[in-house]
C-alpha cells in the first residue's frame, strides 16, 4: 500500500477544506471498498479525509419524501421505519447487498461511489484497463467477460456498476445532494452516473472536491414494488442481473405509472423511459411485461461469455413486474 496522509475531519467545513488542499485525496467513510482497492494498489490516494464522525447520518422525513444522510450505514437505512413504510424496494435492495457485517460499516455515500468489480480493474497485473490507466485498453473486451455489460458499454470499457442500492434509487427517482467550498447542488440520479464513452475513468458527475451530503427521496408513487437479484450464490455476491420494479395501479388494476431499473447489465443502473411508458394504461399481464422487457433490451450487444444475460434479463424483468403487481 502506498503511503498516504490521514486527516480526521471535525466538521463538514474541515472536510471540504482538507480535500481541496490535497491533490488526489479521497474521503474515507466506512472504507469497505476504498481500503481494499488501496491494498491492491488500484487506488493510490495521497490523503484520506476521514468523514466517518461527521453529523451526516440522519434519516428524516422532508415533506412527503425522505432525506438520507451520506454517513448513514446501509444497515440503518434498510431497517429504518420510514424506509420500510415508504420505500420497501430500497430496503430489499440494501439487504440483498454484501453481508450483515459489511452493511453495518458501509455508508450511503460510499455505496454510491463503490468501484466496479471487473476482474481486470481489480488486478493491476493486467496492464489493459482504461479505468485504471486511461488509454491502455480494455482487457475484458477479448477476455473473460461473463459478468460484463450487454448495454451501455463502449469499446473503451464494458464494466458494470456493482451497487444494489443505486438500482433502487434510480427507480425511485432519487437525487444526490453534493457540496464543496464553492457551492451545494442537487444532481438527479439519472445524471449522477456517466456511461463510459471514451473516458471510462470518469464515472460520476462529481467534481474532484465534491462531497456527497445526502440522498433525497421524493414522495413514493406506490408500495407495489420489489427488488429481484439473481447471482451465482445466495449471499455476498454481486448481481448478474437485478431489477427494481415499482408499479402504481388504479382501482381497475391498470398501470398508472411504472418504474424499472436494472443492475448487473450496464456501466450504470439501467433505466429506459420508453419501456415504462409502454406499460402505462396496460393491465399487468405477461404480454405487457414481455413488451417492456424487449424495449429495455433494445440495442443489447452481448459478448462471448455473457450472452446468457439477455434472456436472463428478459425473464427477470417479467418476474419482477409480476411480483410487484401482486404485492
Amino acid at each position: 500500500m502506498k503511503a498516504f496522509a490521514y486527516i480526521r475531519s471535525n466538521s463538514v467545513d474541515d472536510a471540504l477544506s482538507s480535500i481541496a488542499q490535497h491533490a488526489n485525496a479521497k474521503y474515507l467513510g466506512g472504507g469497505t471498498n476504498l481500503v481494499d482497492l488501496m491494498k491492491t494498489g488500484v487506488e493510490k490516494p495521497s490523503a484520506l479525509v476521514d468523514v466517518s464522525r461527521l453529523p451526516l447520518a440522519t434519516i428524516e422525513a422532508r415533506g412527503d419524501g425522505v432525506n438520507i444522510g451520506a454517513m448513514a450505514s446501509n444497515s440503518a437505512v434498510a431497517s429504518h421505519p420510514l424506509i420500510l413504510e415508504r420505500y420497501p424496494v430500497l430496503a430489499q435492495a440494501l439487504l440483498a447487498g454484501a453481508s450483515a457485517q459489511i452493511r453495518n460499516m458501509a455508508t450511503v455515500g460510499g455505496n454510491l461511489l463503490q468501484r466496479t468489480r471487473c476482474f481486470y480493474f481489480y488486478d493491476p497485473s493486467y496492464a489493459e484497463c482504461n479505468k485504471r490507466v486511461p488509454g491502455s485498453g480494455c482487457a475484458a473486451m477479448s477476455g473473460y467477460n461473463r459478468i460484463h455489460s450487454i448495454v451501455g458499454g463502449s469499446d473503451h470499457c464494458i464494466a458494470v456498476h456493482p451497487s444494489d442500492m443505486a438500482v433502487a434509487l434510480t427507480a425511485l427517482d432519487a437525487a444526490v445532494v453534493v457540496g464543496n467550498k464553492r457551492r451545494e447542488r442537487i444532481i438527479p440520479f439519472r445524471d449522477f452516473y456517466r456511461l463510459p464513452g471514451d473516458t471510462p475513468n470518469i464515472e460520476t458527475d462529481l467534481a474532484p472536491d465534491d462531497m456527497i451530503m445526502s440522498v433525497a427521496l421524493p414522495a413514493p408513487i406506490s408500495r407495489h414494488s420489489t427488488y429481484l437479484k439473481i447471482r451465482d450464490r445466495n449471499s455476498f455476491a454481486f448481481a448478474l442481473v437485478s431489477v427494481a420494479a415499482i408499479l402504481d395501479l388504479d382501482v381497475d388494476k391498470r398501470i398508472r405509472d411504472a418504474r424499472i431499473a436494472i443492475g448487473g447489465i450496464a456501466p450504470k443502473p439501467w433505466r429506459v423511459p420508453s419501456a415504462e411508458q409502454a406499460l402505462t394504461g396496460q393491465l399487468p399481464t405477461e404480454a405487457a411485461f414481455a413488451r417492456a422487457a424487449e424495449i429495455l433490451l433494445e440495442g443489447a450487444k452481448p459478448l462471448r461469455y455473457n450472452g446468457f444475460k439477455v434472456e436472463l434479463t428478459r425473464r427477470a424483468v417479467m418476474r419482477a413486474l409480476s411480483t410487484a403487481s401482486a404485492s
